[in-house]
């Protein structure tokens, strides 16, 4: 009796931000296995070095990075590491993109100021990313476009609304960050 052999394909996403946008929550609602976190409490070291006033309630920060997998379809699996968010700790940023083909840059309209050092970041490095605005509850709605312009986003990167606490809006990011890192990898002829 002949086997059949399927071959699964896996990649690397990144799933970037300022602090306190969601990355951790994101990892969490959609990964199918019980993903890795290297949190650990907010102390008063924090205090001086990282802009804690926007997130009175945050109690943890991620000191290394998120770790998570989920399988898009039978044979391609995906597996996402979360960056922290802290400026301390943006020196690892480099090696956590490191075979990536893409990342989604979590926002938070509420301090959009946080997202420009992120998208600053993969504009440098030409790594395809997209750029979606996590839907808190109680924040302010701008449209995409308000966005767009207040990021100074080039037309071509994609723009979405996201709800990082919802397993299907994640996975609809990580497809359409997928579906873009791909376009943009395929030949042109």
């Amino acid at each position: 009796m002949a086997s059949r052999h399927s071959r699964t394909a896996s990649t690397k996403i990144v799933i970037s931000g300022g602090f306190g946008a969601g990355k951790t929550t994101f990892v969490g609602a959609v990964s199918e296995i019980v993903p890795l976190r290297t949190e650990a409490l907010v102390t008063d070291a924090s205090e001086g070095h990282d802009e804690l006033a926007a997130t009175p309630d945050k109690s943890t920060t991620t000191v290394a990075m998120d770790f998570g997998r989920i399988s898009l379809a039978d044979d391609l699996v995906l597996y996402l590491f979360g960056t922290p968010g802290q400026r301390r700790f943006w020196f690892m940023w480099d090696d956590l993109v490191r075979g990536a083909i893409g990342a989604i840059i979590l926002v938070d309209v509420r301090r959009l100021a946080d997202s420009f050092a992120a998208v600053d970041f993969f504009e440098a490095r030409n790594l395809p990313f997209l750029v979606a605005v996590n839907e808190f509850d109680g924040a302010p709605r701008h449209s995409l476009q308000a966005v767009r312009t207040a990021l100074a986003l080039p037309d071509h990167v994609p723009l979405i609304s996201v709800d990082a606490r919802s397993r299907e809006s994640a996975k609809a990011a990580l497809i359409a960050v997928t579906e873009y890192a791909l376009s943009r990898l395929a030949p042109t002829g």
